[in-house]
């Protein structure tokens, strides 16, 4: 199977389980979503941490999914966060546990560990605070963020390659990513703000047409900070991909890496302007 047949094929599948994981059931996105988290988790401590501080890195995936689990409880299924007080105990059983760490000359690579708690865990965890509409499971608005970013990754691609590979291009990142350009920027941002005004047409974001511009060049911009973002982590670890669960696209944090920076944004956005 050749490459371009291998992307085509995973990639739909991979977007037929997040449509229907997102919209179809509270039950099944709290699945979804706990599995992503770990994985996603999993490979970011591989990536930077291999099989060092192994320990501490479940417990902070523990802590993690516990987390999700306790606000997926509240919010889509209505019950109390009783049990809140465990992820914030192993919270603290990850600086406890360092005692017993006998390697002490890497400590600084330690660090990771949080960071992959906020830069993957934290956005995943504070999912479900947008998955409801009163007492009503409604996945459309994050599906809606999730269509902007595929959007303008579509655009970004298309006219990246057609118009940002010529010689006489500005390069967006050149040291991070060197094939990102402008020209793709501008693509992905107009072809983000076209969705954001579609999905408005369709009432899938049930906001005022300006505040759906709005959000589409927010989505846009900040799910392209996220891609370099993730791009950076990859070439401080010296990767190419974050790991190899989908073929021929590489690993979840591949799949997601925009969207860990621009769904909260567009969330923080909605709160500012007390559209939710």
């Amino acid at each position: 199977m050749n490459n371009l047949l291998k992307r085509t094929i995973f990639g739909a599948l991979y977007l037929v389980v997040m449509v229907f994981g997102i919209i179809w059931d509270r039950a099944i996105f709290t699945a979804l979503f706990a599995f992503i988290l770990m994985v996603g988790l999993r490979e970011f401590y591989a990536m930077g941490l291999g099989r060092r501080y192994i320990v501490q890195q479940k417990i902070a995936t523990l802590c993690a999914i516990l987390a999700y689990l306790n606000l997926a409880y509240r919010c889509l299924f209505g019950g109390q966060m009783d049990l809140w007080w465990v992820p914030m105990l192993l919270m603290f059983a990850i600086p406890v546990s360092t005692v017993f760490v006998r390697e002490f000359e890497d400590f600084s690579s330690f660090g990771l560990i949080y960071a992959g708690l906020g830069y993957v865990a934290l956005p995943i965890v504070l999912l479900p605070l947008v998955m409801m509409d009163g007492e009503v499971f409604d996945g459309w608005l994050l599906l809606s963020f999730f269509i902007i970013i595929w959007a303008s990754d579509v655009g970004a691609y298309c006219v990246g390659t057609l118009l940002g590979q010529k010689p006489d291009s500005r390069k967006l990142a050149p040291a991070i990513s060197p094939k990102k350009s402008w020209w793709g920027v501008a693509g992905g941002v107009v072809l983000g703000i076209g969705a954001s005004a579609l999905l408005s047409y369709l009432t899938w974001m049930p906001f005022p047409m300006i505040h759906c511009l709005a959000l589409g060049f927010l989505v846009s911009a900040a799910g392209i900070t996220g891609d370099l973002f993730e791009s950076m982590w990859k070439r401080h670890f010296h990767v190419k991909d974050s790991g190899s669960l989908i073929p021929g696209h590489g690993g979840i944090l591949d799949r997601i890496d925009s969207s860990l920076v621009a769904i909260p944004l567009a969330y923080v956005y909605l709160l500012a302007f007390s559209l939710i």
